[in-house]
């Protein structure tokens, strides 16, 4: 059987490597161009293409999978099958119907559920308890093929996008393997989704990051692990020692929600510090008038641990205390604009 790899991010790296320690035969992976960054904006190559080449596969980065000298390409390989695995691109008809065997996706979320760019992200946003991978029968759609395979897996209360992204690529591999056993003379067995509970996980915004104070204390610490690969939690900090504008942008790398019961009628964004250096920010509660940030009624609220001040490292929150002279009272506010 001869497969044909798609792939692009860090995620589909176990996904390739397990195709190759099982001998596969892999006639040619396809990934995404070089990209530029860093702050030095230097050309990267995606970690797939530095798995293929490790294992001296052959490589083909076209711009558009869908271009005409792009499908010609892939038609003259005579795949079997192609395995797609956080590719970055939606395939087009052309493709879909090239291996007789199908196109199988590795998505990571029991879909119906989090259809889109970013399952992962929003699965911890959004607060839930439980995701997974499924295995699905590509089509034109966006994640809407038929199931083969699905397994799910718990989130745990530490796990952000980072380490939830690591356990659900490391996840994959076996559940791809039992799909592509299951390959007879066509596409392994398969399923419909039930589309009336699909929902959706579009690709992040910078404005997805931005903390909005009025929100209970869990609903922000989960945004803080959502986006912690990117664009990362951040709010803008006024202190009474401000900078000439008064204000700095403050990335929120770690949070802990704590009771914290003596915060009755201090608006939203109200920074307390403790006897014991700890940074406190009153956040909302599922009760609150959230209109004109109203004072929030107490309880739970946020202690940042760790932030990162724009332009700086990330430090601890003591360290962010003493240097830049933040006192209580001293509030995190949420800006009504874009950021570019």
């Amino acid at each position: 059987m001869k497969i044909l790899f798609m792939g692009t991010s860090e995620f589909a790296v176990p996904s390739l490597e397990r195709l190759v320690a099982e001998r596969f035969e892999l006639i040619g992976v396809v990934t995404q161009p070089d990209r530029p960054s860093g702050r030095g904006k230097r050309l990267t190559a995606p970690p797939v293409k530095v798995a293929a080449a490790a294992h001296n596969l052959s490589l083909y980065q076209p711009e558009r999978v869908r271009h005409r000298d792009s499908v010609r390409v892939l038609k003259e390989l005579r795949p079997d099958v192609i395995v797609v695995v956080a590719f970055g691109q939606i395939l087009p008809k052309s493709v879909l119907e090239l291996p007789p065997y199908g196109c199988l996706n590795v998505h990571p979320s029991c879909l119906p559920k989090y259809r889109g760019a970013a399952p992962i992200q929003w699965a911890l946003i959004n607060g839930e308890t439980e995701t997974g991978v499924t295995i699905m029968l590509l089509d034109e759609g966006e994640d809407t093929g038929d199931i083969i395979l699905q397994t799910s897996l718990p989130i745990d209360e530490l796990d952000d996008a980072g380490t939830l992204s690591v356990r659900l690529a490391n996840l994959a591999p076996r559940l791809l393997m039992e799909a592509l056993a299951r390959i007879s003379d066509g596409p392994p067995p398969h399923q419909p989704q039930d589309h009336s509970q699909s929902t959706h996980a579009p690709r992040l915004t910078k404005e997805v990051g931005q903390i909005d104070w009025t929100q209970p204390a869990d609903q922000i610490r989960n945004l803080v692990r959502g986006v912690s690969i990117w664009p990362g939690a951040y709010t803008w900090v006024k202190t009474g020692q401000g900078s000439t504008d008064d204000n700095l942008r403050l990335k929120v790398t770690a949070c802990t929600v704590v009771d914290y019961p003596n915060s009755a009628g201090f608006p939203s964004g109200t920074i307390e510090i403790t006897p014991d250096k700890e940074l406190v920010v009153f956040t909302g509660t599922n009760n609150e008038n959230k209109i004109g940030g109203q004072g929030n009624l107490g309880g739970k609220h946020l202690r940042l641990d760790r932030v990162q001040p724009a332009n700086k490292k990330e430090i601890d929150a003591r360290a962010f205390i003493n240097g830049y002279r933040v006192s209580t009272g001293d509030r995190c506010f949420r800006r009504e604009i874009s950021i570019d």
